[in-house]
């Protein structure tokens, strides 16, 4: 396994990639409500990145067909945009990433429509704080384990949740999924060691019901086995000697569902 070591100015063009990144999937939001569609979204998602002098890591990559992973209720990840409307009620992962001067930033956010059931929006909070607690682990000389238990502790002392064992966060920099896999589950001091200025996903995929997985029949769309629904919150994090630098923002999405009346806040 070899974990990159960048310098502060691969970082600091990461960060840039992480911006645009994060613009994006602003742009989804304020767009985004019941009646809108998963293809839609997924080319106001790339015109946005290519208007702002980026390309989307995802489309492509692996023969994926989209720029935008969207995955609808007890979908996962990997959701293949679809010409479907959205309806009140729904949870949608939106999962994004995108290469600008030699380098990808990776991030996800899901978000609610509308009357979303209680316990749904729940899973939503409990799986974002998780992706906090995660990286507060992210520092050198912790190992991968530290950050899948905390993420694990938190969401599964909470019942029902199950973090998602076969998905994993990942390396990212110069490719878009490098090493070290950063599961979200483990036991403390386990795993790959994390030295300073890495770059790494953190993205706790979290399911409402059981922890088992499946692949949908166009090989790409991973849902719940029981049919529950499923959460997913990710950022790119430089790991650093005593607090992690996170690269990505949530900051311009929440401000633009506090803009938009048609999603919840969580």
């Amino acid at each position: 396994m070899a974990i990159r070591i960048n310098t502060e100015q691969d970082i600091e063009l990461i960060r840039k990639s992480c911006d645009l990144l994060s613009r994006t999937i602003a742009e989804v939001a304020k767009a985004l409500k019941a009646g809108v569609t998963g293809v839609e979204m997924d080319k106001l998602a790339e015109q946005f990145i290519r208007d702002n002098g980026g390309v989307p890591s995802f489309k492509g990559y692996d023969g994926f067909p989209n720029t935008l992973c969207l995955s609808v209720n007890d979908e996962v990840v990997h959701g293949i945009p679809k010409n479907i409307a959205y309806k009140d009620g729904d949870i949608i992962s939106v999962d994004c990433g995108v290469y600008m001067n030699g380098f990808h930033g990776d991030m996800a956010y899901t978000f609610g429509i509308g009357n979303v059931k209680p316990e749904v929006e729940k899973l939503m909070k409990v799986t974002k704080e998780s992706l906090y607690l995660g990286i507060e682990q992210a520092t050198a000389g912790k190992r991968t384990g530290d950050i899948g238990f905390a993420v694990q502790d938190y969401c599964e002392r909470q019942n029902p949740y199950k973090c998602v064992r076969e998905l994993v966060g990942h390396g990212v920099g110069r490719t878009i999924h490098e090493d070290p896999q950063v599961p979200n589950y483990g036991r403390k001091g386990d795993g790959p060691r994390l030295p300073e200025n890495c770059v790494i996903a953190i993205e706790p995929m979290v399911n409402l019901g059981k922890k088992g997985i499946y692949s949908k029949k166009d090989n790409w769309t991973i849902a719940t086995t029981d049919g529950k629904p499923s959460a997913h919150f990710e950022h790119t994090v430089a790991v650093k000697p005593v607090k992690p630098d996170i690269l990505s923002t949530f900051e311009w999405i929440e401000q633009a569902i506090q803009q938009n009346a048609d999603l919840i806040k969580v």
